[in-house]
């Protein structure tokens, strides 16, 4: 036996000596997290310290980070710089389309938390009268994808308004400087126009928002399920904590948000529904609903196989707990 054959033999029986262990992700030091004001239940899971109770135990830390917006949590979910993001449903749709590697796991609120907005003084009564208007909004938000939609039905689409790009507290804002005619509004920003600005919802449809979903990174996922199930667990122990205390909820958010009572009531107690957490038919049905108004109006490519992706997108199999 020649010293190279030797040399091979050795070096295989060390691969074939190595087990499925040693292939096995890093040990998980870090949890990153986002929190936002339209997720009232991340801010109760922040506030009470339910994840860091949970991963203390292993020497896990637990890192916040703020998302403004849906865009924000999924360029931030697209970088690796955190792990689990909120956003709505369709937005989620339209990065899984656009290349973003994550899974939707979880429902933790059903909001009706955008609508079409303009100042009190505003002449402007349907969609059809934004022809020609400048309309502020935030790109690849439930908003932005909900004025889209209310366009298409209008016989509209964004070719025929002046788009002005904002993140959503800047587009309430240049709304009631008069900068814009009107807003693809997002809550608390929008429930606070309304309250103290006398702001106009002149087009709402509950049923084309998206659910709030939270989202993981899919290589976390696939790196560390027992993780992303404990996370979902503790998720659930807030929502429904936050549902049987509602008084504790609006504290919470008040506290973050420094908002007045009314404008914190207009969003938790008339406009946000936490009674659910499984992504199920609903779920699924309003973000198919949404991707292809979306194909149908050409912000999706035509040749997008949009229920595939939304079967590629969603991941259900992450159990919660059942009592």
């Amino acid at each position: 036996m020649t010293r190279m054959t030797r040399r091979i033999l050795l070096a295989g029986a060390m691969a074939l000596a190595i087990t499925p262990a040693a292939w096995a992700a890093d040990p998980l030091k870090e949890i990153r997290i986002d929190w936002a004001t339209y997720n009232p239940v991340s801010m109760v899971l922040k506030q009470k310290g339910l994840l860091e109770k949970e991963f203390a135990k292993d020497g896990i830390t637990v890192t916040w980070v703020q998302s403004a917006g849906s865009n924000k949590a999924l360029e931030f979910l697209n970088a690796g710089s955190i792990d689990f993001g909120s956003t709505a449903g369709s937005a989620a749709l339209v990065a899984k389309i656009n290349g973003n590697p994550i899974k939707s796991i979880y429902v933790y609120s059903r909001p009706e938390w955008t609508a079409l907005v303009t100042g009190k003084d505003s002449k402007i009564a349907s969609v059809a009268e934004l022809k020609g208007k400048r309309v502020a909004v935030t790109r690849g938000t439930d908003p932005h994808i909900f004025l889209v939609r209310a366009l298409l039905g209008a016989g509209l689409t964004e070719k025929d308004i002046t788009p002005v790009l904002l993140q959503h507290a800047d587009g309430k804002t240049a709304l009631i400087r008069g900068d814009v005619d009107a807003w693809a509004g997002l809550d608390p920003m929008m429930a606070q126009a309304e309250v103290e600005e006398g702001a106009k919802l002149f087009y709402r449809k509950a049923d084309a928002n998206t659910w709030g979903i939270l989202n993981v990174r899919e290589q976390f996922l696939k790196d560390h399920p027992d993780a992303a199930r404990r996370v979902l667990a503790v998720y659930e122990e807030a929502r429904k904590y936050s549902l049987a205390n509602y008084d504790e909820l609006k504290k919470t958010f008040i506290a973050v948000t420094k908002l007045p009572e009314a404008v914190v009531d207009k969003q938790l107690k008339e406009r946000t529904e936490l009674t659910h957490s499984r992504i199920g038919a609903p779920q699924r049905e309003s973000i198919l609903a949404a991707g292809l108004a979306l194909q149908q109006a050409g912000v999706v490519d035509a040749k997008v196989d949009v229920k595939s992706t939304l079967d590629a997108l969603i991941d259900d199999q992450v159990p919660l707990p059942t009592n």
